[in-house]
């Protein structure tokens, strides 16, 4: 039931009507929808002031604007990481506000902005000015039995037109869950403020929001212990500071001793991953790692297969004592040219052939033809075997190339690319890649861009040694080599 103390008798509060209430919040009608938002821990956070916040809280219900908000602080995010339908009921809310030091951590290690700490007890006192100002009537729900009333009194001193339409300690059974939101419904409070701790009331407030009137409802932990006076707040010193925790936690030791002292780290850990995550600094780390493996790959590859060099230069000179090398330009990551190194497997005037027979490519986006008469009888065997492409190591250690990644096109085949296409040059060219295992040539060129575009979205070090493992048997089975 409903819990009463000296002088409750909402009458005496001086309330303001409701026309002029609304005429006192201006013309405009503010919601928070209107704030900055953050983006941090895959949830979407209000970025405002403190005194901005509490006046369209009190606006929204004012002007009777269902909203469902709740606090997410460190302690939050730890739990969210485990428990299901407590994800599912931050996700139901309407407005998320980001609460204490730990979330600003977070937000600076991510980049992000988060704005003002909008901690529900330093909040409290600002909704209920604005409430009291605007006629609107607040209810306490929450806390051992006498907190939530206690708290009342405490802002009725304070703010003596502040209207409390009601105030009931947070322990009921299940059978009388009915009258206690009867008892919500009949007192005519446009705000409810349910202090279960978390995730107990995000959880209550989920399962019972469709059947709660009071326009706003807001989550507030252990708000209520406070302004009751049984818990004494931080000295400011240790607020501004972003210290509050701990005297936090020497004032409840045994409870809060794994929120603090366990989940701090916890949490940090889980800022730091964040914010790796965020500022691609795992993308970069990942993409170190693969550099590192190419060239290492690269060199080990030119000292074993330096007598197969040899025998091939001897091959190439020996039938025509033409070059053995061709360096052709092509267009490397972010459509920066480059030489790119081959054995060369046609005739020395290759290029100045090509306009006789580009009508005669049989595939749309770049020339080929599987019996191009400009391969030479060594160059055909090169081609088939992939050999080749061996002198491109020499790229890989150069920089211009790696081992995985989109094959370099041509110049001439880069300036017809469309939107799509372009996207190939996200990043380094490779020496394989994901078409070259799954039948190169054979493989439609738009299909061969999807790939690569896939490819590139997902690149990872593993993802590259598994591409490396599936280019032997594609090698050696010789499919669409041409």
């Amino acid at each position: 039931m409903q819990e009463h103390f000296a002088a409750w008798d909402i009458t005496s509060a001086q309330a303001v009507p409701l026309s002029v209430a609304l005429g006192a919040l201006g013309a405009r009608h503010r919601t928070l929808q209107d704030h900055d938002q953050t983006a941090l821990f895959g949830l979407t956070l209000v970025r405002s002031e403190r005194a901005a916040v509490a006046r369209d809280i009190v606006s929204m219900a004012a002007h009777g604007d269902c909203a469902t908000i709740q606090f997410i602080n460190a302690h939050c995010v730890n739990v969210l990481e485990h428990d299901a339908a407590y994800r599912a009921a931050l996700t139901a809310a309407d407005y998320l506000l980001p609460d204490g030091s730990g979330l600003a951590i977070a937000a600076r290690l991510a980049g992000v902005e988060m704005g003002e700490n909008l901690n529900g007890t330093d909040l409290f006192p600002q909704i209920c000015a604005e409430a009291a100002a605007a006629g609107v009537a607040i209810f306490l729900l929450g806390g051992q039995p006498g907190i939530a009333a206690a708290a009342a009194k405490t802002m009725r001193k304070r703010f003596p037109r502040l209207r409390i339409a009601g105030a009931r300690h947070g322990y009921w059974t299940v059978a009388e869950q009915p009258g206690v939101i009867a008892e919500i419904n009949e007192s005519g409070a446009a705000i409810l403020l349910v202090g279960l701790g978390v995730p107990r009331q995000e959880k209550w407030i989920a399962s019972v929001r469709t059947d709660l009137l009071p326009a706003v409802v807001m989550g507030v932990g252990g708000l209520f212990d406070y302004y009751s006076g049984v818990i004494p707040r931080a000295p400011r010193l240790l607020r501004v500071t972003g210290l509050e925790w701990v005297w936090r936690l020497m004032q409840e030791p045994r409870r809060l001793f794994l929120r603090y002292v366990l989940g701090n780290p916890v949490f940090l850990t889980g800022a730091l991953r964040h914010a790796m995550a965020v500022r691609e600094v795992a993308l970069a780390v990942s993409m170190g790692m693969k550099r590192g493996f190419d060239r290492a790959l690269a060199a080990a590859a030119l000292t074993v297969l330096s007598p197969l060099f040899l025998a091939v230069a001897v091959a190439i000179w020996i039938e025509d004592c033409g070059p053995v090398f061709f360096r052709q330009t092509r267009i490397g990551e972010r459509g920066r040219p480059f030489g790119m190194w081959k054995f060369r497997s046609m005739v020395v005037d290759a290029e100045a052939r090509l306009a006789t027979i580009q009508a005669q490519s049989e595939r749309d986006g770049n020339f080929k033809m599987k019996r191009d008469p400009r391969v030479t009888r060594v160059g055909a065997v090169l081609r088939r075997t992939s050999a080749d492409e061996l002198p491109q190591l020499i790229n890989i250690l150069l920089g211009d190339m790696s081992i995985v990644g989109p094959r370099p096109a041509l110049p001439r085949e880069v300036v017809g690319y469309d939107a799509v296409s372009r996207a190939r040059l996200y990043g380094l060219p490779g020496l394989t890649c994901t078409w070259q295992v799954s039948g190169r040539a054979d493989i439609p060129f738009d299909e061969q861009v999807a790939l690569d575009v896939d490819y590139l979205r997902q690149r990872s070090l593993w993802g590259d040694i598994k591409l490396i493992l599936k280019t032997i048997p594609a090698v050696i089975s010789a499919r669409g080599a041409y």
